[in-house]
């Protein structure tokens, strides 16, 4: 029980991350001046303490353990909420925290989770769940997590000193029956510090390193599309660049519309993607306006390899095995191929 406690200790405290839902603005972007620590904690908020920086690129080096070193990004804010992307190298897992009655409470926590997507509206969303952090803001307000361990705001205006810079921080310590954790968050940029003490003094730490302003989040995706030679689907990867607050559906909309050496275009110039999200059954459901028949100019063989290719990224990129696609929320009918309500296309990978 002792090995399993500090195990779940250890997975938290690599994981944990935290930022609002407060829209960047010119005013708050801090100074040089302001990330070296002389900005103190007085007077700052919840929203200052966990204010994670927009198409910035967090960086954080870790040591004592192979996942303590990770990368943190923000996908999204609005509604008061702010959906963070970490990748420690074995796996990304993404966050939506809020701010709910004087507390930030982290409302979703997803694991393996490699395609980007609004969550901050979904509604596996818990306003209950987890504190993070909890007014007043002062040493001594102490609170239970449901696991039964206490965390507590035990400093204001702790220097902490940093590869990234020396900040003043405020610190929470969330103490289990076998090991303690010490997080450092500074107003206006958010956790600089993560110190995990276990039993035997086994000690596992991740410090801000650095920060990537105007860098935007990429990945890797894999397109299909016709080889019209063999009658076969060919691969390419194509790398995505998302902002935060991107819409993917029009980036991936846009990509598809490009040409690139022998592989044609997947969909017509005129092309929207209307909606797209993974349900909660498991499949991608897609909507595509009107033009993706009319555009398509493509005989029954083609047109099947067509879609294939389009249901096959998409299924590749949610990693699921079905796609729903619909011409403007109608089941997908062009003359060639006619699909009925409910029916779903398969995804192939051979």
């Amino acid at each position: 029980m002792k090995k399993l406690s500090i195990i779940l200790s250890l997975i938290f405290v690599l994981t944990l991350v935290g930022c609002t839902g407060k829209e960047p603005t010119p005013q708050d972007e801090p100074t040089p001046n302001q990330q070296q620590g002389e900005q103190t904690t007085q007077g700052a908020s919840l929203e200052d303490y966990l204010d994670y920086q927009a198409n910035t690129k967090y960086y954080y080096e870790g040591h004592g353990n192979e996942y303590a070193s990770f990368t943190k990004y923000v996908d999204y804010k609005s509604d008061g909420k702010v959906q963070l992307r970490t990748n420690n190298g074995g796996t990304e897992t993404v966050r939506v925290l809020g701010i709910e009655n004087g507390q930030l409470i982290q409302m979703l926590g997803q694991g393996e989770t490699y395609y980007r997507e609004n969550l901050t509206n979904s509604p596996k969303l818990d306003y209950n769940g987890e504190v993070i952090l909890k007014e007043p803001l002062q040493e001594g307000t102490t609170w239970t997590l449901p696991d039964n361990r206490t965390r507590t705001i035990t400093g204001v205006d702790v220097e902490v000193t940093t590869p990234a810079g020396t900040y003043k921080a405020i610190e929470i310590t969330t103490e289990g029956e076998y090991s303690k954790i010490r997080d450092y968050y500074a107003p206006k940029v958010g956790l600089v510090k993560s110190l995990f003490v276990g039993e035997d003094d086994y000690e596992v730490s991740s410090v801000l390193s650095k920060l990537e302003k105007e860098t935007p989040l990429t990945q890797s995706v894999t397109i299909y599309y016709p080889n019209i030679d063999d009658d076969k689907l060919r691969t390419t990867n194509v790398e995505f660049s998302f902002k935060t607050n991107d819409i993917t559906k029009d980036i991936l909309a846009k990509e598809l519309k490009k040409e690139a050496g022998d592989r044609g275009r997947l969909i017509g110039e005129n092309v929207k993607i209307q909606s797209l999200y993974l349900n909660q059954d498991g499949r991608v459901y897609v909507d595509f306006s009107k033009e993706l028949v009319t555009e398509m100019n493509a005989g029954s063989g083609y047109e099947a390899m067509l879609l294939q290719s389009i249901v096959n990224t998409l299924g590749d990129y949610y990693g699921v095995s079905e796609v729903y696609l619909t011409i403007d929320n109608q089941p997908y009918s062009s003359g060639h191929i006619e699909m009925k309500k409910g029916e779903f296309f398969k995804v192939t990978r051979d």
